[in-house]
């Protein structure tokens, strides 16, 4: 560990002086350097590779469990906090799945209101339109939604649309 934190920490102190604050020789952080990785190192990079592939082949959804299940079914003889944990270390952090929530219930016992509107757009003369609008928040430098418009300042504008039903134009009303 106190050779890990030297080796990260030598671009801003001299070694020397940092082994002997840590207490360590010179020459045990070199041979530190200079050794290979261990059989486990080894393995947990091989795993390390694995997982990787997997979660980017899940878009981030794999965790652990699922993952360790994954490496097992391939052959690898890993335990699920081994996995756990190279996941842990390296931000391999699974996305959660959102629950399903109902917006609409159609089956409810208050009373509905009467359809004013029938949707009934044909037309009756030669005259016959029907209007739509909505209001538009805009901040600084964004383009609103609806109008394509550019704000200068954060207000509102509303956004309206006027269609004559006999030849289907279209003519926009924009309001401040």
């Amino acid at each position: 560990m106190k050779f890990a934190f030297i080796d990260a920490e030598k671009a801003s102190f001299p070694i020397s002086q940092m082994c002997r604050v840590l207490g360590v020789s010179q020459s045990g952080f070199f041979a530190w350097q200079e050794r290979p990785a261990c059989r486990r190192q080894q393995q947990d990079m091989v795993y390390l590779t694995h997982n990787r592939t997997a979660f980017a082949l899940s878009n981030g959804t794999y965790g652990s469990p699922r993952m360790h299940r994954d490496l097992v079914d391939e052959g690898h003889e890993i335990g699920r906090h081994r996995t756990a944990r190279l996941m842990r270390e390296n931000q391999l952090i699974a996305r959660q799945k959102r629950r399903f929530k109902r917006t609409t219930d159609s089956e409810h016992a208050w009373p509905v209101a009467p359809n004013l509107v029938a949707q009934d757009f044909t037309a009756d003369g030669p005259d016959v339109c029907r209007n739509d609008g909505a209001h538009v928040s805009c901040r600084a430098g964004r383009q609103a939604p609806i109008c394509g418009l550019f704000a200068d300042a954060e207000y509102c504008i509303y956004c309206s649309a006027l269609q004559h039903l006999e030849s289907r134009s279209v003519t926009p009303l924009i309001t401040d």
